[in-house]
């Protein structure tokens, strides 16, 4: 076991895996990554198994002091990670000594870092899963982001090997500006063939500041309902596009509400909600359409360049 100590806790910086799969009929939001991407490329830098728990980082990353030895990697954003106040790369594994300081400069790009250690962080599992679910308090380091004065352990997996480096092909690429393809539906059918149209043919849209784990605002052109914009409440999934009565769309991430009485007008693909999710106030996307079988098929080659990655570094 390898105790680690927060000094500084970032601004929220949080345990998460793949969220709580199965529970939302219950009321549990799943949590979870927002940028599955990056979080993949973390583990397979630290030879972890696909799933790992990693902390999250947002914005600005913590300061973690290490007690026993180690091997970590820093993905996704470039929150400019230093080892004892000396650089290190992004996407690279190192090992951290006993007595070594962990921390973070200034954000280069994007939004979110994923830290991987060599091995599992030793928190509860809530449900299958060790993710923080803050607003309801449970999961991760009890059920909140980290604080200067908090302690985990990590349980060290003997195979994690430092200087492992991911090839530049598989890196993450960060843009402030993205094109973000959409499959229509459920609810497309409630709006007006202008306002359709409108999603995919209005110049785009920019983030508001309104951003978090739950949901992304966006600020443009208002999509008009035939009626209204209410529904009976139904299930929400990771990157549905509701549209609230004002016809601006939110985009609904990993904390959403499990259940919405908005319509949804579509929603993101899988390997574009990664992208979404590096994404901050003031930054551009525009939508573009893609059929449900051509998203399945962008499916396919995103686990696949996923599995590519892994194996690149072993």
């Amino acid at each position: 076991m390898a105790k680690i100590k927060v000094l500084n806790g970032g601004i929220y910086t949080t345990v998460q895996d793949y969220g709580r799969i199965g529970y939302q009929k219950f009321g549990i939001a799943p949590a979870g990554v927002m940028d599955e991407y990056s979080y993949e490329l973390a583990n397979a830098l630290t030879g972890n198994k696909r799933g790992e728990a990693v902390l999250e980082i947002t914005y600005l990353g913590p300061m973690l002091k290490f007690e026993d030895e180690v091997v970590i990697a820093v993905t996704g954003a470039n929150v400019s990670p230093k080892i004892d106040g000396v650089p290190i790369n992004m996407y690279e594994s190192y090992k951290i000594g006993a007595g070594s300081t962990l921390s973070f400069g200034k954000l280069i790009d994007g939004v979110r870092a994923y830290l991987a250690f060599g091995g599992e962080i030793d928190v509860p599992v809530v449900n299958g899963s060790k993710s923080t679910l803050v607003k309801s308090k449970i999961g991760g380091y009890e059920g909140r982001p980290l604080k200067a004065g908090d302690e985990f352990e990590v349980k060290v997996n003997e195979a994690a090997k430092e200087g492992k480096i991911l090839p530049d092909k598989y890196k993450a690429q960060i843009n402030k500006f993205n094109v973000i393809r959409v499959v229509l539906g459920p609810q497309d059918d409630y709006f007006t063939e202008d306002g359709i149209k409108k999603l995919f043919r209005s110049g785009g849209y920019t983030l508001t500041k309104n951003i978090d784990r739950m949901g992304i605002r966006l600020d443009g052109a208002a999509l008009e309902h035939k009626t209204a914009a209410d529904i009976i409440s139904d299930g929400t999934v990771m990157g549905a596009v509701q549209v609230p009565s004002d016809g601006h769309p939110i985009i609904l991430m990993a904390d959403r509400q499990t259940t919405g009485g908005y319509t949804k007008i579509g929603t993101v693909i899988k390997e574009d909600i990664a992208k979404i999710a590096q994404m901050g106030a003031m930054n551009k996307l525009c939508f573009t359409e893609i059929s449900l079988s051509d998203a399945q098929k962008e499916y396919e080659k995103f686990e696949q360049k996923i599995l590519d990655a892994r194996e690149s570094v072993k």
